[in-house]
């Protein structure tokens, strides 16, 4: 009896802990058989440009704009600030979806405060789960304002 009810839990968490694999939607997330695809992960440091604190804010209000852009063109599936000091200077990550480097740098272009360098960007390859392009949409369903809203 003890065993089965083992069996039976074990069945259970497995059930409920993994999704039945969905073809179609790896195919349009373009997963590997690990379920994992390759990115670009941008780490953004505080830049040494010198800009008042008028030309900051216009070029982080174009930053945000950006974000939003980007995100909404499901090439940027991942972006957030680093909220404390730290050595190395680090404000920021994006995760690109793209694994080229020249069209990651393309998107970095169009960033009012990396143009202005007051953010300089770090490129890496990375690899993660292809389920990431899906945070996106799914944060819209939890999102009650949007950033510089009111």
């Amino acid at each position: 009896m003890k065993t089965l009810l083992l069996l039976f839990l074990a069945a259970l968490v497995s059930s409920t802990t993994f999704a039945q694999y969905d073809p179609a939607l790896a195919a349009k997330l373009g997963a590997d058989e690990y379920g994992m695809k390759k990115y670009v992960l941008v780490l953004l440091k505080k830049g040494t440009g010198d800009a008042s604190q008028e030309e900051k804010q216009k070029a982080f209000q174009g930053h945000m704009a950006n974000i939003q852009k980007l995100a909404a063109e499901n090439k940027l599936v991942l972006a957030g600030p680093v909220l404390a000091d730290n050595p190395q200077k680090l404000v920021g990550i994006f995760v690109f979806n793209t694994d080229n480097f020249d069209a990651a740098k393309e998107m970095l272009a169009g960033d009012p405060a990396v143009a202005a360098h007051l953010l300089e960007p770090e490129l890496y390859a990375w690899y993660g789960t292809a389920a990431l392009q899906e945070i996106p949409v799914e944060h819209g369903k939890i999102q009650k304002r949007k950033p510089g809203g009111d």
